[in-house]
């Protein structure tokens, strides 16, 4: 348990594997649809678990089913970009995809002394994958319009420098107003507008869950973000409907949020600030990577393969720990400047560590 970090903010509970099988393989369902093209859009509200790393459980994430879905559209799509509209940086994924150009990882999320503590500015990739990491760090209070002045540029921008094959959105619900671990102030609708202008493209989408607190907006948001993915939120009324869960959603017993009265800490001059400097390292893409063409493999999970016992004795007899550098080039870790900084060695913080009660 101490070595995959499983008991903190990862605690065991009845029914945990299966609840990773559903996470991780909604997800990557979710992601054959697309390839197969039975779908324009997939939803795994389950899924989004952006923290967990390879030998990592973190931040209430277990296995990190996007990742697992990215891999699954790469066997199709040439580039993948994945976005990130949760309050809390989407390490996991960032570090899953930081050496590569196939896929474009963008996170907007508070940063400062606040979970995960990574999501610099200056975190941009490394060897092939430099310029392909985009973080958007920003302060508490950041409200609709602010939101929309940073994330329709960007990725706007993005678009046209990356041209992705396929997108995938993790949709974290903590960024919402009253959220009870997240500091930012967007309403229903300033959420789903990051939706609505990710499905303008027309590209295959995958919209996944995340992080989200305040149980009650969770359900308030995902319900409304279908309705977007549908084309239908003009006909869901604000009067939530009187069912066996109406007591949840008192007094108002309405959809929609009300910002709450939190100070915007993101000034105008600090949000163009940032904007430049993502919009030079955009510029710093020398074009669309391309890839060479190969067979596509089997959709799903891996087929069961039947070995003699010969061959079993050999592969048990061959286990050993992975050399120093057999999977990775150190040097593209290495601190580099403005440029990308190494994920080796980096203490993360934890929930606990940051004053945050976990109940």
């Amino acid at each position: 348990m101490e070595k995959f970090n499983i008991g903190k903010d990862c605690p065991v509970f009845d029914g945990l594997f299966d609840y990773c099988q559903l996470s991780a393989g909604g997800s990557i369902s979710g992601a054959v649809k697309l390839n197969k093209e039975a779908t324009d859009i997939a939803i795994n509200w389950a899924g989004g678990l952006h923290h967990a790393k390879r030998c990592d459980a973190s931040g209430f994430c277990y296995v990190n089913d996007i990742v697992l879905a990215i891999q699954e559209l790469l066997k199709y799509h040439q580039r993948v970009l994945y976005v990130d509209i949760d309050v809390h940086h989407g390490d996991g994924v960032e570090e899953a995809f930081y050496t590569t150009d196939r896929v474009m990882t963008v996170s907007f999320h508070k940063y400062g002394n606040f979970f995960p503590g990574s999501g610099d500015l200056r975190d941009i990739g490394a060897g092939k994958g430099r310029y392909y990491t985009l973080n958007f760090p920003l302060k508490a209070g950041i409200d609709d319009d602010s939101y929309q002045s940073v994330f329709q540029p960007i990725i706007s921008k993005v678009m046209e420098s990356y041209r992705p094959a396929a997108v995938v959105l993790q949709c974290g619900a903590d960024s919402l107003t009253g959220d009870r671990l997240g500091v930012f102030n967007l309403t229903l609708k300033g959420h789903a507008n990051c939706v609505k202008f990710m499905m303008k493209y027309n590209l295959p989408l995958l919209l996944l869950g995340g992080g989200g607190y305040t149980i009650r907006n969770v359900a308030r948001c995902w319900a409304y973000e279908t309705a977007v993915a549908l084309g239908v939120e003009d006909g869901i009324p604000n009067e939530l409907p009187r069912n066996g869960y109406s007591r949840y959603f008192e007094p108002d017993f309405q959809l929609h949020l009300k910002p709450s009265e939190m100070a915007n800490q993101n000034t105008k001059e600090y949000l163009e600030k940032i904007k430049v400097m993502l919009f030079e390292n955009l510029r710093g893409l020398p074009c669309a990577p391309g890839v060479q063409l190969m067979e596509i493999p089997e959709d799903g999970m891996m087929q069961e393969v039947e070995r003699d016992v010969e061959e079993v004795s050999i592969m048990a007899s061959d286990k050993r720990m992975a050399k120093d550098n057999e999977f990775y080039d150190e040097s593209d870790f290495e601190d580099e400047g403005d440029g990308g900084r190494s994920f080796m060695n980096r203490k993360r913080p934890r929930k606990e560590d940051m004053g945050i009660a976990l109940r």
